[in-house]
């Protein structure tokens, strides 16, 4: 099992924090299924103002580019996207094609040495 994680920002007003929570704690069921698909097995959300923090665990064999295509192929996906791209905006010093940005892994308690 591989993991990732991924930031992103949310536009910042409140009332658009608060729908957008709101969205997540009813996610369409389409969309559950998309992350199946595609070799996700569970997802984590923080936020922190508009800072958000996304964990993935996935397959072995998961890549991204797989999952862009599988998700540019699903209407539900697109109009999920589409809905969160009004609550989402991309950080400052990431790629603005990608709103989710992934983060580098610089510390692993399990994986270091004892001292």
């Amino acid at each position: 099992m591989k993991k990732y994680a991924l930031t992103l920002d949310l536009k910042d007003d409140p009332t658009l924090i608060r729908e957008y929570i709101a969205l997540h704690e009813n996610v369409w069921p389409e969309i559950k299924s998309s992350f199946s698909r595609s070799g996700i097995h569970d997802m984590i959300i923080y936020r922190f103002h508009t800072r958000l923090f996304m964990l993935i665990y996935t397959e072995d064999d998961f890549s991204f580019e797989k999952k862009a295509r599988l998700d540019q192929s699903d209407p539900q996906v697109q109009k999920w996207e589409t809905l969160m791209g009004g609550y989402q905006q991309s950080l400052q010093d990431g790629n603005p094609d990608e709103k989710w940005q992934l983060m580098e892994e610089i510390f692993n308690l399990r994986d270091s040495e004892e001292i």
